[in-house]
């Protein structure tokens, strides 16, 4: 039987640090809304199904505006988030019917690609648990109340967390609905709820620098640059191989005439 992955895209957020008066998942990049990236990248990919969390009051909106207008046909339920992330994520499970996997990513963060959804295919499957990230560039510190650094933690084991985070379908759900019935408000990520109640270990491993999380408007600049490079990187790399493919072709028409040329000798001989 074909294996199930479904992916939960949040994007329920109020994003109050962009100061722009409308949810951050909903302020174009160009020309798309950001959370047109993350279910764009979905909905290429070998994923199966994605469900949509957003606000209460905005499901009409996405299903017009966003899943229909750009014919994201993997969507196949939008649903309501909560107070929190983790309310969110546990709504975003409770949609879902039945999976083998589940890849759970922030709608804002739009460099999400196909080849990092596959790799976090690759991880699950080996390790049931994982998350992606990348090593801290910087050094960090630990303040106390009055912002005095305490402690300077070695950066060799320091991570920044980023997603998607990807776990067994089975695994996460009953890891969730343990933390729902606890009433423990304190949980951030996906990661913390599966190492606190289903005492799971969590596999990091790399994404990539650029998956940036969009939180304030220097980020949508630098989204847009990112995208931007990446594009001419794309374009390069299309360049690139058509040259080496030319150059492959003529070096074994040179090879074929050389062939002959010795055949003939050979012959003649």
């Amino acid at each position: 039987m074909k294996e199930k992955i479904v992916a939960i895209v949040l994007a329920a957020g109020e994003g109050k640090r962009m100061g722009s008066g409308i949810p951050k998942q909903y302020m174009l990049i160009k020309s798309r809304p950001l959370v047109y990236y993350a279910l764009k990248a979905f909905e290429e990919s070998i994923v199966d199904e994605v469900i949509l969390v957003t606000g209460a009051d905005e499901i009409d909106y996405c299903q017009r505006y966003i899943v229909e207008k750009y014919q994201f046909d993997k969507v196949s339920k939008i649903v309501a988030g909560g107070c929190e992330r983790y309310a969110s994520v546990h709504n975003g499970l409770q949609a879902i019917g039945d999976a083998d996997y589940v890849l759970i990513h922030d709608g804002a963060r739009p460099m999400i690609d196909s080849g990092l959804i596959k790799k976090c295919i690759r991880y699950v499957r080996k390790y049931r648990a994982c998350v992606v990230g990348m090593p801290s560039k910087d050094t960090i510190k630990v303040v106390n109340e009055e912002n005095y650094a305490v402690h300077t933690p070695d950066r060799k084991i320091l991570w920044q967390v980023q997603t998607p985070q990807c776990f067994e379908f089975s695994l996460i759900k009953k890891a969730y609905e343990t933390l729902m019935e606890s009433g423990d408000t304190h949980a951030t990520d996906d990661a913390m709820v599966v190492e606190t109640y289903a005492d799971t270990p969590v596999r990091l491993f790399e994404g990539g620098y650029d998956n940036i999380k969009i939180t304030t408007p220097e980020d949508v600049r630098i989204a847009g640059s990112l995208m931007k490079a990446r594009k001419i990187l794309r374009v390069l790399h299309v360049i690139h191989d058509k040259i080496i493919y030319v150059q492959m072709q003529a070096y074994k028409k040179q090879q074929t005439i050389k062939n002959k040329k010795f055949e003939k000798i050979e012959k003649s001989c």
